[in-house]
């Protein structure tokens, strides 16, 4: 129906067809709203406006933090290749755990966002945006990545992550570009597997520990020892290095000077 050019239209068009529109939680019409597992996101209305805060009854899937539990909580969170399987030690399918983390954030008042994003079209929109097992699990991910990532990897994997976030934001996840993307970002986690601890409080969400397979750990408490590190790492050798990184600058400040 593409006279439908409002969302008072819309309303209007569902009433006279006595198509059932859901109420929000003050009896009104709805915002605009899109859903799925991982995400809800909320637009329209009040909302239109940056400079209003989001009132809390537009929040559907989070428990205002403020009211959240006085105590925080602790949980782990297991990893194979990159992918979580277990939360506390107990083994989950993929959509289980993501389920189990809703819960958690839910309660605790975790993953709420309030943006103005950059729409395909080309205008700005602003949005309130809810992911709460999602930010829980992005920050247990980042966690054990610190362990188990060489450094030019991790560089590199979020070099690529907003054009891969990109391309799924404007609905190219089937082209070929996306899959190239797909491939490396697969390699990266090949090595991605331990526990992490997280801690869960009033809106936010720490990694608090972080344990990695120990054939896949890259992380050595006796190189990175303040202590004797029998040999790890020799001090003097800091003396070529920083002179041959300094070299170009040096070169430039004779050119300069």
């Amino acid at each position: 129906e593409w006279d439908l050019t409002s969302r008072t239209r819309l309303i209007e068009f569902a009433e006279k067809h006595q198509i059932p529109v859901p109420k929000d939680k003050r009896g009104e019409a709805p915002f605009s709203t899109d859903a799925n597992m991982l995400h809800t996101s909320s637009e329209g209305k009040i909302l239109e406006d940056p400079w209003e805060e989001v009132p809390d009854y537009v929040y559907s899937r989070t428990n205002n933090p403020e009211d959240a539990p006085d105590t925080p909580e602790y949980i782990t969170i297991d990893f194979e290749h990159g992918d979580g399987v277990a939360i506390n030690g107990e083994g989950m399918s993929p959509a289980t755990l993501l389920e189990k983390l809703n819960d958690y954030g839910r309660e605790h008042g975790i993953g709420r966002l309030d943006l103005v994003e950059n729409r395909f079209v080309g205008m700005k929109s602003r949005g309130m945006y809810e992911t709460p097992g999602g930010t829980i699990y992005h920050a247990a991910h980042r966690g054990i990545e610190q362990l188990t990532l060489d450094s030019g990897a991790m560089h590199m994997k979020d070099e690529l992550a907003p054009r891969y976030s990109e391309l799924v934001y404007n609905g190219f996840w089937f082209a070929p570009e996306r899959e190239m993307l797909q491939a490396a970002i697969d390699k990266s986690q090949e090595r991605v597997t331990g526990t992490v601890r997280l801690k869960l409080y009033k809106g936010s969400v720490n990694v608090v520990g972080r344990k990695a397979d120990v054939d896949f750990n890259l992380y050595s408490e006796d190189v990175v020892t303040f202590e004797d590190d029998a040999g790890a790492y020799d001090q003097k050798d800091a003396e070529g290095f920083i002179k041959l990184n300094a070299l170009r600058l040096r070169l430039l400040g004779k050119r300069n000077g």
